[in-house]
């Protein structure tokens, strides 16, 4: 199901259905969601989805599930074709998959069985291959590795307002006294509630949201040294160690850039 709104089968008797869709550039889908769970591919481009816990950049050739019931928006950093497999509630509670969004790898297995679900009927036959190929997928979700592409947000409001509005332009540069201040807050009490408040300190924080930042811009074509000056990196090399340290690769090799 190519280029189809998934809501039109919500109600189809299946655990598990596959659409595919093709976006433009820095095209939107407003706050939505579905009651069933889904994972969300990039099988081109990058795109980044919002929920009220955080937000997730997913790069090519990964994926994001989404648990069934969470409001999220998504946008596209570039060019995007995703493909989706959406699983009941209830397959997905018996499969074990993640009750909170999180990205995952995306073998080349799970690649070849997304495209193929895509092109299958909507009422595929349960005991044919069809069936074996959506039962597959499903086991092949489950057993992906989770990777650390988010950034979760705060609930108090003052440092939820101060977090998304520091992931639409990240900086290494902006330090903790500056939040604590605009936050209303001491030092010692900024840094004690933000950490209990996402499970990581502030300096932590600010370089994962510059490092999504970066996913996203890397994956449109920006060169590396203006992401790394416009982040706030002394240089180049500064930026590459950092990545390295966090996701295991340099960005190029990461994003299977040229």
């Amino acid at each position: 199901m190519r280029n189809t709104r998934a809501d039109a089968y919500e109600n189809t008797p299946r655990d598990v259905i596959a659409t595919g869709n093709d976006y433009p550039t820095h095209y939107v889908l407003p706050a939505h969601s579905h009651r069933r769970g889904q994972l969300l591919y990039a099988s081109t481009g990058v795109l980044t989805t919002f929920t009220s816990e955080g937000s997730w950049v997913v790069p090519p050739r990964r994926g994001l599930w989404i648990p069934p019931g969470v409001t999220h928006e998504v946008h596209m950093g570039g060019t995007v074709a995703t493909r989706s497999a959406y699983v009941t509630a209830e397959a997905a509670r018996l499969a074990g998959l993640p009750q909170h969004c999180q990205v995952i790898a995306v073998s080349p297995l799970l690649h070849e069985l997304l495209q193929e679900a895509v092109d299958l009927p909507a009422e595929y036959d349960i005991d044919g291959r069809d069936g074996r190929v959506m039962a597959l997928l499903l086991d092949e979700i489950r057993r992906m590795p989770a990777l650390p592409l988010s950034a979760p947000l705060p609930h108090e409001k003052r440092l939820a307002a101060l977090c998304r509005e520091l992931l639409q332009q990240p900086s290494q540069e902006v330090k903790i006294d500056h939040m604590a201040q605009r936050a209303g807050m001491s030092r010692r009490h900024f840094t004690r509630t933000f950490r209990e408040e996402t499970g990581m300190s502030f300096t932590a924080w600010r370089q994962q949201a510059c490092l999504l930042s970066a996913l996203t811009r890397l994956g449109n074509g920006e060169p590396i040294t203006q992401v790394a000056v416009d982040l706030g990196y002394g240089n180049p090399s500064a930026f590459t160690a950092a990545f390295r340290r966090v996701l295991g690769v340099a960005p190029s090799r990461y994003l299977g850039l040229p």
